[in-house]
């Protein structure tokens, strides 16, 4: 009897109990390799154009809007010498021509849900706009000066709820400098576009320290940098094709997938209507895989590229493949110039929601981020990793029931962190130094 009311003892003391486990033993985290196993669905949804400071400074909790006001960013011109106002905003009446040299909040002039003016975000302009980690030259070298400089008001916007309820990443970089083009093909290759017989019309030039004397779509050592579109149909009708990139042969990350047999996709709003030469709406340079020569015409790879309504439709009825890269069209990806940010989340809130409200959503992992900064200042100086970037900070919100709820992730991270979480998840092989370094959102997810 008394050996055991001593091993009783024993095992309350070790908090075992004879029905198992505790409790707290019960609650403790899975390790993150052992715990990614368990989800079977990626979906990243690819935004467009604006920096961390322009759409989430005023989050509670993040590096935003409050240090940079601290830090005292005034805006230069090319010269170095502090503008007295920021220079006026073209093409737009809206905004005042005497805004003080600071940040300034847009929707008191121009609401989420109407248009502004594009911003310059180009390769060579982005590490202007940087200056060496100053973040002063933002207006300067931009085409819409002054509106750089602006931000838009936290709480209205529609993805707000979502990045309140799971994680927000406040230190989340694009993977190179520039725009659109240039990063959706690192997101899914890690590599840049190779053009070595380019016009040389299309040829930059640079100083003997790298930096922009005439810009251009090329490096003179002939890396395509800047926007160019696919000879790879679909493009616009009567397109000088001497002037579009020629197919590149890197490996991405759809070749790793379907050489290991996981099921993948890229679906692209207006893309049915694209391929069959109808009006569209589809974005020609935000289809990277269009760029390489496994996903031409005929080709084995083609049946991986579908349309956005393919995914809504997929989401519902719970047969997404393991991965899927999703990208709205022209006019709904929140593109400063062809899109007004309100309407444009409102569409990703609803493609968020096709997942976690189908049979898919218990497995599921939802990575929303944007593709560039799109001009807009941001006051966080970028990691110097290489000659490619990365470039300015840019919003990032890990969604799904592995993500940890209501947290701000300072973390560093970049586009091809993504590549990173799905090569871990599935083993594969990284497909360069940059993904293979990169933290996979380690520290934004939880598994019990």
């Amino acid at each position: 009897m008394m050996i055991q009311r001593l091993f009783f003892i024993a095992m309350v003391i070790l908090g075992i109990s004879s029905c198992g486990t505790s409790k707290k033993a019960q609650r403790q985290e899975v390790p993150f390799d052992e715990g990614i196993r368990r989800i079977n669905h990626v979906v990243v949804v690819y935004m467009e154009n604006h920096s961390f400071d322009n759409l989430y400074g005023e989050f509670k909790g993040v590096n935003g809007i409050k240090n940079a006001q601290r830090g005292n960013f005034v805006q230069v011109d090319e010269q170095g010498r502090a503008y007295k106002y920021l220079p006026e905003i073209p093409r737009n009446n809206a905004f005042p021509t005497n805004l003080p040299n600071k940040l300034f909040n847009i929707d008191q002039y121009v609401p989420s849900d109407k248009k502004t003016p594009d911003v310059t975000h180009r390769f060579f302009h982005n590490q202007l706009q940087i200056n060496g980690g100053k973040m002063d030259k933002f207006a300067a070298y931009n085409d819409s000066k002054g509106l750089a400089m602006g931000y838009y008001t936290t709480k209205k916007l529609p993805l707000y709820p979502i990045a309140q309820q799971y994680t927000l990443c406040d230190n989340f970089f694009q993977s190179v400098f520039g725009g659109s083009y240039f990063n959706h093909v690192y997101l899914i290759a890690a590599a840049a576009p190779v053009w070595k017989d380019a016009p040389k019309s299309m040829i930059a030039e640079v100083d003997a320290q790298g930096r922009m004397t005439k810009d251009g779509i090329v490096t003179p050592d002939g890396y395509a940098v800047n926007h160019v579109l696919s000879r790879n149909k679909p493009y616009p009708p009567k397109s000088d094709v001497s002037k579009l990139l020629p197919s590149q042969t890197m490996p991405t990350i759809g070749d790793r997938l379907s050489e290991k047999g996981i099921s993948w996709a890229w679906y692209s709003e207006g893309w049915d209507d694209a391929v069959a030469g109808r009006k569209n709406n589809f974005a020609y340079n935000h289809e990277p895989f269009l760029y390489f020569a496994n996903y031409e015409e005929g080709t084995e790879g083609r049946k991986h590229l579908k349309d956005q309504n393919d995914f809504l439709k997929a989401a519902k009825e719970g047969t997404l493949p393991s991965v899927s890269f999703v990208k709205p069209g022209g006019g709904n990806d929140e593109h400063p110039g062809s899109s007004d940010v309100y309407s444009s989340e409102q569409l990703a809130v609803k493609l968020i929601n096709a997942v976690l409200e189908g049979p898919n959503a218990k497995d599921a992992l939802v990575i929303l981020t944007y593709d560039e900064f799109g001009g807009y200042f941001d006051h966080v100086a970028p990691p110097v990793i290489d000659r490619w970037g990365p470039g300015s900070r840019i919003p990032a919100i890990v969604i799904g029931p592995f993500a940890k709820k209501g947290h701000v992730d300072h973390t560093q991270y970049e586009t091809v962190s993504i590549l990173s979480f799905i090569e871990r998840r599935w083993g594969i092989t990284p497909l360069a130094e940059r993904d293979k370094n990169a933290s996979p959102f380690r520290n934004a997810l939880i598994f019990k």
